[in-house]
């Protein structure tokens, strides 16, 4: 099964109205045959993990058992679980895993996640997987640095269901 690695955040809570929304984007992931590769843990990666399983598809979560020693392990959605040592074994992990790449709303990890990505795909042109960003990052990316036009382009917006339908349609 393809994969697509999504970067979200940890700290969604079940009440947030975006947890509804990744629950449905994971199952739309397996609708259109992929599963899915994330940090493995709680929050947006939970939700769509678990969106992935009720349609079906596998869920393999990249966990950092010595970053995050708080948390107790991944959730219970993850059916193949690949710790990693570090962070930017964690990440190297999740891009090589990934057909294509998804960046949803998260903090100062998430947006790691989403600019290395986004890195590997300005210096490849085109060699690189595709990467889709949720508009949530858009104004940050856009108003900071000497970011030219075409290098904005190399990002495919995905702001709903039928947005993420295209965009692994496209992979």
């Amino acid at each position: 099964m393809r994969l697509v690695s999504v970067f979200v955040s940890s700290r969604l809570s079940q009440d947030d109205p975006l947890y509804a929304r990744l629950v449905r984007y994971g199952e739309v992931m397996a609708e259109e045959g992929f599963g899915l590769a994330c940090g493995g843990y709680q929050g947006g990666m939970e939700a769509l993990a678990r969106g992935v399983k009720a349609k079906g598809g596998m869920v393999v979560g990249v966990t950092a058992p010595a970053l995050f020693p708080e948390r107790k392990g991944p959730s219970p959605y993850v059916d193949l679980e690949l710790p990693a040592s570090s962070l930017p074994e964690r990440i190297g992990r999740l891009l090589d895993l990934g057909a294509g790449y998804l960046a949803l709303p998260g903090g100062v990890g998430t947006l790691a996640e989403l600019v290395l990505a986004w890195n590997l795909l300005y210096l490849r042109r085109g060699l690189g997987r595709p990467l889709a960003v949720d508009p949530y990052w858009f104004s940050l990316l856009r108003a900071h640095g000497e970011i030219a036009p075409e290098d904005l382009a190399l990002l495919h917006p995905v702001a709903d269901e039928e947005g993420l339908r295209r965009f692994l349609r496209s992979l």
